[in-house]
């Protein structure tokens, strides 16, 4: 298994900058979002968003593994081709 990519670990680590490093930003009670507190609502809206972020940082590993099986078939290509079959 090869180790994730540099952009991948960077998408997954949006999220938990999002919810630890902005915090002076959201420390506050007084706004509501539909009756529930700021601080709880960005708390709310990152956890959805850290879903998102997952699935974009697995589909660019799905891509990263098809591109190298891609490439690995194409090497193996011309060598069933010298044997004549």
């Amino acid at each position: 298994m090869k180790p994730p990519s540099l952009r991948s670990i960077m998408v997954g680590l949006i999220p938990f900058a999002g919810m630890c490093f902005s915090v002076p930003l959201w420390d506050r009670v007084d706004p509501t979002i539909l009756g529930v507190p700021f601080n709880l609502a960005w708390l709310i809206c990152w956890i959805v968003l850290t879903s998102v972020c997952l699935g974009i940082a697995a589909r660019i590993e799905q891509s990263r593994g098809q591109a190298s099986s891609d490439g690995a078939r194409d090497e193996t290509a011309p060598q069933s081709a010298d044997r004549g079959e």
